[in-house]
């Protein structure tokens, strides 16, 4: 289990044809910020939160054509029927831990304040998993300082994944899960788009990469595991081709129909909801229906990649008396290998 965590690219994995953005991450789309605040006491408490900050929002532009979807709703998602409605997304998201979704919206909405003082509503989106198989969830432990935290260092690098962040404990598919995140860029209806998305896994199921079942009870056959007794996932969506919200809602949907691929369950307790919105200058037209299916190939594949890196560079984990193990890289090019669906094999 002391192996060097990689990326699924690294392993040869690769999903779809698509050409990824320039380093595979939601900040490839222009302007798109990630911050995360890690909180792992080393025993007991494996939490924190993560910041996705579009920079276009700002004076003379407060608001981004924005969607929901929720795949099943057994979860809380702060501000998510506002954006339904309307169809605008208003603040950073943020995601974290469930019992602290309340305590980071609140958090969220005192940055909101403070950034427009001459406003009388803000709308905070802020989204969770259940990370209380490894983290005492009872105890809150979220604060206002951690969300500032993860808001102001967020940057358009690469962000880090697996355990950090709002995926420091979370759970996914039988094995230690977390952040993940990749992108594409296509071109729709003639011109050069980027799609990035981020994911917090923490869902159940059978692991399944480009079609191959890797079950943990065959890869890890000797482990001692108790499985979560509830299950959800995240995914934020960020393009900068001018869709509206109608059709960002399209996009939403299929995100997380990509976790079908992976080998989701979407069981009762799994909250599933997707976030996706568009960062394109607000006087370029929405593009026609009839030429968005690139977006929507780009999003499948880019779902399915982030949730694959969110396994792959996920360490073993323990707390509260559970341990999540790492998925074991060798089992997965050995199993993929003999399939041959590795990307050297191609």
């Amino acid at each position: 289990m002391n192996e060097q965590r990689c990326r699924a690219r690294d392993l040869g994995v690769v999903v779809g044809p698509l050409s990824t953005g320039r380093h595979n991450v939601i900040t490839d789309v222009a302007g798109i910020l990630v911050g995360h605040t890690t909180i792992d006491d080393g025993a007991d408490l494996h939490t924190g939160v993560t910041a996705v900050v579009p920079s276009q929002l700002g004076p003379g532009r407060w608001t981004l054509p924005a969607a929901v979807y929720s795949g099943n709703g057994h979860g809380k998602l702060v501000g998510s029927t506002q954006v339904d409605e309307l169809g605008v997304l208003e603040s950073p998201v943020l995601l974290t831990g469930t019992l602290s979704v309340f305590r980071a919206a609140d958090a969220l909405l005192g940055y909101l304040m403070d950034r427009r003082p001459g406003d009388l509503s803000f709308n905070p989106l802020v989204g969770e998993t259940n990370d209380g198989h490894l983290s005492d969830i009872r105890r809150r432990p979220i604060t206002e300082e951690h969300v500032l935290a993860a808001i102001t260092r967020a940057s358009g690098e690469p962000p880090a994944e697996g355990c950090v962040g709002a995926g420091t404990g979370t759970t996914a598919l039988g094995f230690k899960a977390g952040i993940g995140t990749s992108s594409r860029a296509v071109r729709v209806a003639d011109r050069p788009a980027t799609v990035g998305a981020l994911v917090q896994s923490n869902f159940g199921g059978v692991l399944t990469a480009l079609g191959v079942p890797l079950p943990v009870d065959e890869l890890i056959p000797d482990a001692d595991r108790t499985e979560p007794p509830g299950n959800s996932c995240m995914i934020v969506v960020a393009t900068d081709a001018p869709l509206d919200a109608r059709q960002l809602g399209r996009l939403a949907r299929r995100a997380v129909f990509a976790m079908g691929r992976v080998g989701a369950s979407y069981s009762n307790a799994s909250g599933d909801y997707a976030i996706a919105f568009s960062t394109a200058q607000p006087d370029q037209p929405p593009i026609p229906d009839g030429e968005i299916n690139p977006a929507f190939t780009a999003v499948m594949d880019a779902v399915e990649e982030a949730l694959l890196n969110s396994l792959f560079t996920a360490t073993t984990t323990s707390g509260r008396g559970n341990t999540s193990y790492a998925v074991p890289h060798r089992a997965v090019i050995e199993r993929l290998s003999a399939a041959g669906r590795l990307a050297a094999q191609a």
